[in-house]
């Protein structure tokens, strides 16, 4: 396995492996890994014939500076695991090797509504980051193949309309959601969770199953309200949950009207701040 800090070394590394052919694929990651990311990566590399991981946690993404301070970054650990999955190549850059010129996203690229809900609601500037830090790494790297997991459904969704936009040419792959034995899904935040709150975290997945359960038989407004109240729990406060259209993001009034349903949830546990989703048609 090669570990790059610089773009340089990275893209003549590349370069060889283009003249050689093969497909590239890339997983862009800010570390912290954990069993979901590895799915990532088997799944990458059963498809391409070359993998990537990047490491990098982005600035530009985090509207509060405390939860980039708390971010967990366990450099060695994400290397040894990687490692073990077979994975190729890690590119580990810096702030200023990312963004050399300074970390300004590109005022030009609007989002077509897709920011304005859920969590660009209540993460303001955030998708502005995802998508600034999504074109730099896929500038750099030039993969033929990108591969980002469904836990992050409104940033996959942001992703998607970025690479549109730019043209670029990369096929995005879409990985389903691991999650542990009870349904919390896998996410590097969880290990900063109150062991006496982690338990509870199961009530986000069943809230979501009953969702999908209910789509045909209560209106929404009454699924939102029982999942808001089942998330109303000592030391739990959601600030989300919304049922919407999978391609606009837009809010589902009469499911029947609709082919892609998705359910979001956004709840804070403790001082940790998880996110998940479930498809509930399509």
């Amino acid at each position: 396995m090669y570990i790059y800090r610089d773009i340089s070394g990275l893209q003549k590394h590349l370069d060889k492996l283009r003249i050689e052919g093969g497909t590239i694929g890339f997983v862009p990651t800010m570390g912290a890994l954990h069993e979901g990311h590895m799915a990532l990566v088997t799944q990458m590399n059963d498809a391409c014939d070359h993998s990537v991981v990047s490491i990098f946690v982005n600035p530009t993404q985090f509207n509060d500076p405390g939860d980039l301070t708390r971010y967990p970054k366990p450099i060695e650990d994400d290397i040894k695991k990687l490692y073990d999955n077979h994975c190729d190549i890690v590119f580990i850059p810096s702030v200023d090797e990312v963004y050399p010129n300074g970390a300004e996203p590109d005022p030009q690229l609007g989002f077509d509504g897709l920011d304005e809900r859920m969590e660009g609601q209540f993460r303001p500037g955030h998708f502005g980051g995802v998508a600034q830090v999504m074109h730099r790494l896929l500038t750099i790297v030039n993969p033929q193949r990108l591969f980002m997991g469904q836990k992050d459904f409104q940033q996959s969704a942001i992703v998607k309309h970025m690479i549109s936009h730019y043209h670029l040419p990369v096929k995005f792959v879409t990985c389903p959601t691991v999650r542990e034995s009870d349904g919390l899904a896998m996410s590097s935040r969880n290990r900063m969770l109150d062991p006496k709150l982690r338990d509870k975290t199961a009530l986000i997945f069943q809230a979501l199953r009953q969702a999908k359960e209910d789509i045909d038989k209560k209106s929404v407004a009454d699924i939102r309200e029982r999942a808001m109240k089942t998330l109303t729990v000592p030391d739990f406060r959601p600030e989300y949950f919304e049922i919407a259209d999978g391609i606009t993001l837009l809010p589902v009034k009469d499911p029947a009207a609709h082919e892609f349903i998705v359910a979001c949830v956004a709840v804070w546990a403790g001082d940790v701040r998880l996110i998940d989703n479930m498809i509930i048609r399509g």
